[in-house]
């Protein structure tokens, strides 16, 4: 009964970790999770984006996450295979700072987060600061779920049970590595796998030289998710996280051969076993470090490793429609279809509108050409769906299911016109720009790139809300809409300030940049209009915007007709 308490409650600690540490990585995201891409698609030196990668991996809580990100710039063409794995590594290690930083007590300040975390997410206004609190918050469950671990472990530390395992596992470092590995994996988290791991040691539950391999598997599991998580990518995306994975598997198994061999607490005598453990996942990642001069000639080997003649998944994914005519008989599996269909378009409009801020800055044929042929597949898309719509059965579908069948058409409609407006309108601009040596002011390009990301974040609401179908999406949505809006004057009024002061570069940008707002915003609103007929449906929208005429107003005299 004692064994069966004790694994409910470390499952119980250990999931709430895992919440605490999802929940921070959450808040970071919707705060300030366009930035990050920004931040990291301006990286350039090997030691910037590393250091970029550090960063962002302790905001984020996930180097897996960063990963992904780096990873997803590199199928662009925004980010160098070099520069990429350079930030992931750098990711690594910010999050070994982080597991550091988190394994000490912080029962002194753990009252005063949750207090401030909690006054901000239930009282402040302001999105942002909603966001910061469910950030705040995250941390003090962390704090809360590593303190429950380490009282769950006390009831049996003296047990047979758990001295037994334990000790299988400091002679067993195969088996300790695996379990790590899959621990890992399984969590999706490094951070909070090797929190755990940290927590029971410092415990005395388990002794040092089983958290020693634990660690070391925890590092290499911790490299395996990203690879999982980006098998649907292209060739080149998925190069990254495999590179890391071969380095950090290969590393990992050196360090535990070599552990086993070398006693860690000779190394470092009088050291307490949790600093070691640390310690030793801190150097582990930083040893890393010294492969980011040479990332550029790892690039051949990866190539091989995943070649492009292997996996041509881009081209299979645009031509690959989710619309099956055999479904059309029955109702609720052709909705299905068709909503997939709708997504999947919305996934080709935003790769193709990643790169078009950084084609403002420079651009070649090659870029404009490989955005013009996503938009055909777009074309083609919305006449699949057009004709889908057309043939599901009017009989058999309930009114409801019907008018949302509408809905859909008309918004894969919309979708077409956002690709139409990059291709049409922004393409050309990029490219007139190239042709005639054309530059945008330092000011106005940042205003473009600020909307451009709040586009992007508009975007990834859109692909949640066709999934969800729910209200609070929706309303975030069209909040979002207006944002942009508003960037949009604001960016408008800055330029003209701009103008009557006579920067040069403004002058000579003058239409491109006016040009430009007109069609990010034009974009944003068919992406966010998908928001309107579930707001109306559930009754969230106003007929008029303007204030109605009060009953008692003084009204003008009708006009007479004039006389011929």
């Amino acid at each position: 009964m004692v064994i069966l308490e004790f694994l409910l409650q470390i499952t119980a600690a250990t999931l709430f970790l895992l919440f605490g540490v999802r929940m921070v990585q959450g808040g970071i995201e919707r705060a300030y999770g366009n930035r990050f891409r920004r931040l990291l698609s301006q990286s350039g030196l090997p030691l910037r984006t590393t250091s970029t990668g550090f960063a962002l991996a302790i905001l984020l809580q996930s180097s897996a996450a960063v990963s992904l990100l780096a990873s997803s710039f590199v199928s662009t063409g925004i980010v160098t295979f070099a520069a990429a794995l350079a930030v992931v590594l750098g990711a690594d290690l910010g999050s070994a700072f982080l597991v550091g930083a988190l394994s000490f007590s912080g029962e002194a300040i753990l009252p005063l987060i949750l207090v401030l975390g909690g006054v901000l997410h239930l009282k402040s206004g302001r999105e942002r600061l909603k966001n910061l609190g469910s950030v705040l918050l995250g941390v003090g469950v962390i704090l809360i779920a590593l303190e429950f671990l380490r009282g769950a472990v006390e009831p049996v530390r003296d047990s047979a049970f758990l001295p037994a395992v334990a000790g299988y596992l400091a002679v067993d470092v195969v088996t300790g590595f695996i379990t790590g590995a899959v621990l890992a994996f399984v969590m999706h988290s490094s951070v909070a796998a090797i929190l755990m791991c940290v927590a029971l040691v410092s415990t005395g539950a388990l002794p040092l030289a089983a958290g020693i391999p634990l660690v070391l598997g925890a590092n290499f599991g911790s490299a395996l998710v990203p690879v999982w998580l980006s098998r649907d990518m292209d060739a080149p995306a998925r190069r990254v996280p495999l590179a890391n994975l071969v380095l950090r598997g290969t590393w990992a198994v050196v360090a535990a051969f070599l552990l086993a061999r070398v006693s860690l607490e000779a190394l470092m005598p009088g050291a307490a076993p949790t600093a070691l453990l640390i310690g030793l996942h801190i150097s582990f990642n930083a040893a890393l470090l010294l492969v980011v001069p040479f990332t550029a000639r790892l690039e051949p080997l990866a190539a091989r490793l995943l070649s492009d003649a292997e996996l041509e998944r881009e081209d299979v994914l645009l031509r690959r429609s989710a619309l099956d005519l055999a479904s059309l008989p029955h109702p609720g599996m052709a909705q299905a279809c068709l909503r997939r269909e709708v997504l999947r378009m919305l996934q080709i409009v935003e790769a193709q509108c990643l790169p078009v801020i950084d084609m403002m800055r420079s651009t070649t044929a090659e870029a404009s050409a490989k955005l013009i042929k996503r938009d055909r597949h777009i074309n083609d898309a919305m006449d699949a769906v057009r004709s889908f719509v057309a043939q599901m059965s009017k009989d058999d579908l309930p009114k409801d299911e019907r008018k949302r069948a509408r809905e859909l058409a008309q918004y894969a409609i919309g979708l077409e016109a956002a690709g139409d407006i990059i291709v049409q309108r922004l393409v050309p601009r990029a490219d007139q720009m190239e042709e005639e040596n054309i530059r945008l002011s330092n000011e106005g390009y940042a205003e473009l790139r600020e909307i451009h990301e709040a586009i992007l974040a508009n975007i990834a609401l859109a692909s949640t809300l066709l999934i969800a179908d729910d209200v609070d999406t929706a309303r975030l949505l069209i909040n979002g809409k207006a944002e942009v809006a508003k960037l949009e004057r604001k960016s408008s009024k800055s330029h003209l300030k701009r103008l009557t002061k006579g920067r040069a570069s403004s002058i000579v940008s003058s239409d491109i940049h006016l040009e430009a707002l007109k069609a990010l915003k034009d974009i944003n609103s068919q992406v966010a209009s998908l928001a309107y007929p579930i707001l109306a449906r559930e009754g969230h929208l106003l007929a008029s915007r303007l204030v109605e005429e009060p009953a008692d107003a003084d009204l003008p005299d009708p006009i007479p007709p004039q006389r011929s």
